[in-house]
């Protein structure tokens, strides 16, 4: 397993991570936004780490203003393309961000979260609580993190501590009676190795909806 906490800084990480490729996620939407979202009537939404921007388009095509957040300016200027050519590019605004160090301003109807975990340092914790948060009465926080490895990586690339979802629950610290618990779940999908070897993971899924 590799260490990468050297790494100088995780915006010089994410930034060669997106720079050094070509387009590194498929495009499309991440299938539990779209399991979760779907029956969301539009609003402001705020898409937390959103990478090339398929989940802002996504939501952006469905008549959401969104706005997408990244550490990682070549990812930003990749997700402002994808907008562009789906022509919602007027109804998303992108920010770039440090979560952890800086967070957009205002309150959203949906602020959403999808693999919010890094080989570089990442205060989760912090960032999620202030997600939180974001959310407007009545509004919907969606969460969604791996539960572990592929069944496939018999040797992880990295040392990665992997989150329960009574522990991110706990984490979050939600004022009692404030909060109604819409989703929270495990669910396995199929998962393929670069190699062709097929097997699943496990993500943990969290919607709460703010009174």
């Amino acid at each position: 397993m590799t260490d990468l906490s050297a790494q100088t800084s995780a915006t010089e990480f994410w930034e060669a991570r997106y720079r050094d490729t070509g387009r590194v996620w498929s495009g499309r939407p991440n299938e539990l936004l779209v399991r979760e979202a779907s029956g969301l009537a539009p609003g402001t939404a705020l898409d937390l780490g959103c990478g090339e921007g398929a989940d802002a388009v996504w939501l952006a095509a469905r008549g959401w203003r969104v706005t997408g957040v990244d550490i990682s300016g070549t990812a930003l200027e990749r997700a402002a393309g994808h907008a562009a050519d789906a022509g919602v590019g007027d109804r998303v605004a992108w920010e770039r961000h440090e979560l952890g160090r800086s967070f957009p301003e205002g309150s959203f109807d949906l602020v959403s979260a999808h693999y919010l975990q890094s080989p570089v340092p990442l205060d989760q914790q912090t960032v999620l609580r202030e997600a939180a948060r974001a959310v407007a009465g009545g509004g919907t926080l969606l969460l969604v993190l791996h539960a572990g490895w592929p069944s496939w990586q018999t040797e992880p690339p990295f040392d990665a501590v992997f989150p329960t979802l009574d522990g991110v629950f706990a984490e979050l610290a939600l004022p009692e009676g404030e909060w109604a618990v819409e989703t929270k779940e495990t669910v396995r999908r199929p998962s393929t190795s670069p190699e062709g070897v097929e097997g699943f993971r496990e993500d943990h899924v969290w919607r709460l909806r703010r009174a």
